[in-house]
């Protein structure tokens, strides 16, 4: 798989699951507090994987838990940002929930630390070799711990995250505002940009954009799907690309 690297301005990645395998860890602090939640709840079948790709994955916290819990025909008020994540069964809100799992996802983060995909650091330093602008568009607030934890913060020159999105008031994936800010930070047109994402309403978000190129990722979503979702050029991992970044 090559890819003409030089016919584009600029590159745009999501973060979990494209540089980092910290989807896997999203992944099961989504889980743990679903299934927390729904053992409260008579008749709910278990949460899955499967329920993580279709409602979940690749959009802002808080909206992934408001469609998961619109799936199972469950209404909880929205709340505040500000909502414990403690709240007892009965009390729960959508931000609340949405703070359990972020509280999750940090405790796996500082135990366990990080660390970059090898096949995404190595086209990571051909791009940078090239001098292309590289920005992440993540949908999480904690990209910058992240990006700082795998020791990878420096390749880019800009991170449009979860919190710039709420400040400058950016529709999450899958619209594609997150990776139109990036461009225009980046100082690119959207054409001139490739956008590389792992998920499906990420993929979307970059199809919607009008983006040159957008790469798909298969780390679980599948090749179809992703395919099906707008991706162009769909890979394993992006070592496959390597070769063509030094075209």
């Amino acid at each position: 798989m090559t890819v003409d690297w030089t016919t584009y301005r600029a590159v745009l990645f999501d973060l979990d699951g494209v540089i980092t395998p910290t989807a896997e860890v999203h992944m099961r602090a989504w889980s743990s507090m679903f299934n927390t939640f729904l053992a409260t709840r008579e008749g709910q079948q278990p949460y899955t994987d499967d329920d993580y790709f279709e409602h979940v994955d690749g959009k802002p916290r808080y909206d992934g838990v408001r469609d998961f819990l619109a799936s199972r025909g469950i209404e909880l008020a929205d709340g505040s940002p500000d909502d414990p994540a403690d709240q007892a069964a009965g009390q729960e809100t959508v931000c609340g929930l949405g703070n359990r799992k972020n509280d999750a996802f940090g405790e796996v983060l500082r135990r366990d630390g990080v660390e970059a995909y090898p096949g995404s650091r190595r086209l990571l330093d051909q791009l940078r070799a090239q001098g292309m602008p590289l920005a992440i568009v993540s949908s999480s607030k904690n990209a910058p711990d992240v990006l700082d934890a795998a020791g990878v913060t420096d390749y880019f020159q800009v991170v449009v995250h979860g919190g710039v999105a709420t400040e400058k008031h950016l529709k999450g994936k899958p619209a594609p505002d997150m990776f139109e800010e990036a461009a225009r930070e980046l100082g690119v047109p959207d054409d001139g940009a490739v956008v590389v994402e792992d998920a499906i309403n990420g993929v979307r978000a970059g199809a919607a954009g009008g983006f040159a190129l957008v790469i798909g990722v298969d780390r679980g979503a599948g090749p179809e799907a992703l395919a099906e979702a707008g991706a162009q050029v769909v890979v394993a991992d992006l070592d496959e690309l390597v070769d063509g970044a030094q075209r």
